[in-house]
């Protein structure tokens, strides 16, 4: 009955944003919500500024609702309370960013230190909820030892929100490829939570990948609509707040590995011209570098994926170990 149930919500999670995306992308063009595209992006991409975005808006309220109905005692479930929490939190940042770069047209956003602000307070707020029902350690993997990390977790999770969120907001840069990495992400966290049978949880993680199969469906090139700083910071937020409640931290580096590595070359390449003034790759995020390199959009979103198959795969193996 358990498995029916987690089928079920994939499904149906899955059906409702493949039934109303349409409606919404509608929506956003008659509003006039349409992406504004850095002065920075590739000449190419700027011609995706007539593309609608906040299209996260719909895959992550769709979860979230699909998931109460299921299961309506889960909202009394701290640990899936908090795993939603974060995900509705870091969309409602998200949108606050879009609202502002969409209707004021200032690709700026939300200042810098007003975003990690908030970031901040998300963080602590999980802090104080979670040190209430689990320990504050770290299993190291294949060791199996556990280091008490005591008031210090509170750096880890600030760590683990805030660069798990911005990641995936640096890799949303190409039709299909944030919203196919996360969904490859998220499939390692299913057999977690079923392993420590927190039921609910996994049922909304798999509403979730079934909610990004129907986004997808319309964000895969050429995209009719764009997730937003809604939908991926939304992504990064939850995927780092299953690694926590999980307790798989180590094994979400591994997991988003594609994020990472989009994360780590964006700083090399700022560190490297700040201080000497040069350039390490030809453009960042590094998926542009590919593009500049001769390789087209779908054969680069293609190539992620499997890297990403991959970094599930290996992270997955890692956290039953762990």
């Amino acid at each position: 009955m358990i498995y029916t149930a987690l089928a079920c919500g994939f499904v149906v999670s899955g059906l409702i944003v493949v039934l109303m995306m349409p409606q919404l992308i509608r929506f956003l063009h008659k509003i006039d919500y349409n992406q504004s595209v850095s002065e920075y992006s590739l000449e190419e991409f700027k011609q995706k500024a007539k593309t609608p975005t906040m299209g996260g808006t719909l895959f992550v309220l769709v979860p979230i609702l699909v998931c109460l109905l299921i299961f309506p005692q889960a909202i009394s479930d701290l640990p899936t309370l908090i795993v939603m929490m974060a995900y509705f939190g870091y969309a409602l940042i998200g949108f606050i960013d879009d609202f502002i770069i969409v209707v004021q047209h200032d690709n700026r956003g939300l200042p810098a230190w007003i975003k990690f602000a908030m970031q901040l307070i998300l963080a602590v707020l999980f802090y104080f909820l979670y040190r209430s029902h689990a320990s504050l350690s770290v299993t190291i993997p294949f060791l199996g030892n556990e280091i008490e990390l005591g008031s210090l977790y509170i750096i880890l999770v600030y760590v683990m929100f805030t660069g798990s969120s911005n990641a995936v907001n640096l890799t949303d840069g190409m039709d299909g490829l944030a919203g196919g990495c996360s969904f490859l992400a998220f499939s390692p966290f299913v057999f977690f939570a079923l392993q420590q049978h927190q039921y609910y949880i996994a049922c909304f993680i798999l509403c979730i990948m079934g909610s990004l199969l129907g986004y997808l469906k319309y964000n895969m090139h050429p995209a009719r609509i764009f997730m937003g700083d809604t939908g991926s910071l939304a992504l990064g937020g939850v995927l780092a707040a299953l690694a926590m409640i999980l307790k798989k931290e180590i094994a979400l580096v591994i997991i988003g590995g594609v994020f990472v590595w989009e994360t780590l070359c964006c700083m090399i390449q700022i560190g490297s011209v700040k201080l000497f003034h040069r350039r390490v790759f030809k453009y960042t995020p590094i998926h542009y570098s590919f593009k500049l390199s001769g390789m087209s959009e779908p054969k680069i979103v293609l190539m992620f994926w499997m890297i990403g198959f991959l970094c599930a795969l290996v992270g997955f193996m890692i956290g039953v170990i762990g």
